[in-house]
């Protein structure tokens, strides 16, 4: 399975360091060269990224059409831009990225996409965590991660966990 990877779900779960449900969940990760800066730029703001830095599982890969890119940064940053033409040319299975007008135009390319959410409930649905509900509450407190109290809600209840407003 190729999984290719935007910034925001490698970010969102180093800065909660729970960067490993993704090796769990998918073995190999691919990112782009700019995914890769902006994940290390978190360094230079004190955070702690030895949980990337030492994931072998990630691995990074240049797009090879340029004007692919370019055109994309028409509408996207650079890192969505590299990651949806990476995904394109590397026919991946699934592309990970929360933004919505990145994931919105990577539809339109035909492309597989899942946000960090959708990543969490696949790893709630495998067994690879017990609960969704405490790591969104991380994910949201810590990382500063946006999710609307009904969407929230509605995970919740669809997997069993009750509702209670954070």
């Amino acid at each position: 399975m190729i999984i290719v990877s935007d910034t925001s779900p490698i970010s969102n779960l180093i800065l909660i360091d729970q960067l490993d449900i993704l090796r769990k969940l998918f073995t190999d990760v691919i990112i782009p060269p700019a995914v890769d800066k902006e994940i290390k730029a978190l360094k230079e703001l004190g955070k702690d990224i030895h949980a990337y830095e030492s994931a072998e599982w990630i691995k990074v890969s240049k797009p090879i059409d340029l004007y692919k890119v370019n055109a994309l940064q028409t509408r996207l940053d650079k890192g969505e831009a590299e990651a949806i033409a990476l995904a394109l040319e590397l026919k991946c299975d699934l592309l990970l990225m929360d933004e919505r007008i990145g994931t919105q135009i990577a539809r339109e390319q035909g492309l597989l996409t899942v946000g960090l959410v959708g990543v969490l409930i696949k790893a709630k649905e495998q067994n690879i965590i017990d609960a969704i509900g405490p790591i969104l509450t991380e994910l949201k407190t810590t990382a500063g991660f946006w999710l609307g109290e009904n969407l929230e809600r509605k995970i919740k209840e669809e997997l069993d966990e009750g509702w209670h407003a954070t």
